[in-house]
């Protein structure tokens, strides 16, 4: 596992398509879910999502861990719909479509590359330099921006895992600063891999 990164070696048919028509993919997907807004549609597509894991050679394990992960924030998202909102149906819908955006937001990292990722992200931001901006660094942004939501993942399991080790039961509100710390530490981590890959070298000359 790569500081950078949580690419899967791997042949499948996800593998082989570029990063570019899957990114599109994932966006339209998206609002289309968001514009439907229907009940059925949101959960055949989260079962497509499951599905994809094993049949592309991603492991149907790593979409059960996507959602070992999710299902507290999940479960609080349909609570607050039924209370609050007074609509059941709502919430299971909401939690279909962030389950299912997540689980394939997660599947396009597992296969593919960061420096595919990077090299799509710097061509798209590249009109930006115009305005003084550097397609460098926004690609990095990006790129990073995806990489965080198995950031966050592996952070909360690390929690748990401490959490059930000290044999603590029925106050999940102390899983919080364990996350937060273990979040900062990846980020500090993943600084120190940018700054040891010479990424920081021209920001640091130009401020001199």
């Amino acid at each position: 596992m790569s500081v950078l990164g949580l690419y899967v070696p791997g042949t499948g048919p996800l593998h082989r398509i570029p990063a570019g028509p899957k990114l599109l993919a994932l966006l339209v997907l998206g609002v289309a879910l968001i514009a439907v807004a229907d009940l059925w549609v949101a959960l055949t597509v989260l079962v497509v999502a499951l599905v994809l894991y094993p049949v592309t050679g991603l492991g149907a394990r790593r979409a059960l861990a996507v959602l070992r992960v999710l299902w507290p924030f999940l479960l609080a998202i349909g609570v607050f719909q039924a209370l609050f909102v007074g609509a059941w149906t709502e919430g299971v819908r909401l939690c279909a479509q962030l389950a299912a955006l997540v689980l394939l937001a997660n599947a396009i990292t597992l296969s593919t590359r960061v420096a595919e990722m990077l090299a799509l992200f710097e061509r798209l931001a590249r009109p930006l330099r115009r305005v003084g901006a550097d397609p460098d660094r926004v690609a990095l942004v990006l790129a990073l921006t995806i990489r965080s939501i198995p950031m966050v993942a592996a952070a909360w399991t690390a929690a748990r895992d401490g959490y059930r080790a000290r044999g603590l039961r029925n106050r999940p509100h102390l899983l919080v600063v364990p996350v937060i710390v273990h979040l900062l530490r990846m980020a500090e981590a993943t600084g120190e891999a940018l700054v040891a890959r010479g990424i920081d070298e021209d920001s640091e000359s130009a401020h001199r």
